[in-house]
């Protein structure tokens, strides 16, 4: 499976550990190595009471911890790895589901979970590193950031639409021109627009604020190499860079580009049986935020190939994924496909071009074809 990683276990251990984490409280459940039934506790989420927890266990020694991801993130794993303890993290979507259960409580989902782990029937994600969470963290507020600002702007123009003031000297809205014709208008109670234009400001400085510090981090030594070599495929400026490395992290962690589109969920859905094969949407499944940067960088690839006059000049393979794209795109539009369905698939082999960049994969010689099409083009 894409994005998940073996246990890291010790090769004796001496007690199974399973953790139903919460907000104040952990449920947890230790089994041995073979036999006996599980022992059941309820501890506080302190670090102090964690640290207690692992020393009436004999310490971490042997030890074999797990707990679901979710939304106490990954302080606990730190927590534990700093003291020494093989804590792996679980997969919560491929956790075995017992048809007909339908009661869960705490102490249950600590049980079940322990049982599992012992019977290695548990999947595991890879925890991503401090500079790592940091990096999704500040991507992910300034997406926040971005979609308050659609939403002020639209409050801003419903306002304006409810007191028959329409916009009719251009057809893009918030362009210099539009903006000083939203700040020329006056109604008669102006409270309202008044807030929400001071509201909208404030974003705008702070959204200005937001990309001069990311562009300061994508420039520095620990992020610009990999940001260099994604800015120069089409459609794939420094933002969208940093949200690639933000959230994929280490594109080597998974082995082949199918596994990375499986973990995007761009890729088909299936339900087969016997000689009948039915194929549906894409799964959705995986990261939803670096499958949204990625979509809207394929839309780029709908245009001819070219070289841009200025920035970043594509290299060898951001050329071929320029000329291979386009014409995957051409291809599937005139043969029936809207062209949201071709998007997403020039989505998907748009990740294996940047799979092969990152992972330093060799490049392929251009053929003769290649060529003319991009001639042609």
């Amino acid at each position: 499976m894409p994005d998940v990683i073996a246990s890291i276990a010790p090769d004796e251990v001496r007690l199974w550990v399973a953790l139903d984490v919460h907000k104040f409280s952990i449920v947890a459940a230790v089994l041995p190595p073979e036999g006996g039934g599980p022992d059941v506790q309820r501890i506080e989420t302190t670090e102090r009471a964690i640290r207690r927890f692992i020393d009436k266990l004999d310490g971490p020694e042997g030890l074999a911890v797990s707990y679901e991801a979710g939304p106490g993130g990954f302080a606990l794993w730190r927590l534990l790895t700093g003291m020494g303890v093989a804590c792996d993290v679980i997969a919560p979507s491929l956790i075995p589901v017992r048809a007909g259960d339908r009661v869960k409580t705490d102490r249950r989902d600590a049980k079940k979970l322990v049982s599992l782990q012992r019977a290695g029937l548990l999947r595991y994600v890879m925890p991503p590193t401090a500079e790592l969470e940091g990096l999704r963290d500040l991507l992910r507020c300034r997406d926040d950031l971005r979609r308050a600002q659609t939403a002020a702007r639209n409050r801003v123009l419903k306002q304006l639409l409810r007191h028959g003031r329409i916009y009719r000297d251009g057809k893009s809205a918030w362009t210099i021109q539009h903006r000083l014709w939203v700040n020329a208008q006056r109604l008669d109670d102006p409270l309202a627009l008044v807030q929400m234009l001071m509201h909208l400001d404030g974003i705008e400085r702070q959204l200005q604020t937001f990309d001069a510090e990311l562009q300061d981090i994508a420039s520095s030594e620990r992020w610009r190499s990999q940001v260099q070599t994604l800015i120069r495929f089409r459609g794939i400026a420094t933002l969208t860079a940093l949200g690639l490395i933000a959230e994929i992290g280490d594109f080597a962690r998974f082995s082949h580009p199918r596994e990375l589109a499986s973990w995007l969920g761009i890729t088909p859905s299936e339900y087969s049986s016997g000689d009948q094969q039915h194929r549906g949407h894409i799964t959705l499944a995986g990261n939803h935020h670096a499958r949204r940067l990625l979509i809207e960088a394929a839309w780029h690839y709908r245009h001819a190939p070219r070289r841009p006059k200025t920035g970043p000049q594509p290299d060898g393979r951001a050329w071929q994924a320029q000329v291979r794209l386009y014409h995957r795109h051409r291809h599937l539009t005139e043969h029936g496909k809207r062209s949201t369905v071709a998007n997403v698939a020039v989505a998907r082999e748009l990740t294996g071009f940047l799979w092969a960049a990152m992972t330093d994969q060799p490049l392929r010689a251009t053929t003769p074809a290649t060529n003319q099409e991009a001639a042609v083009a």
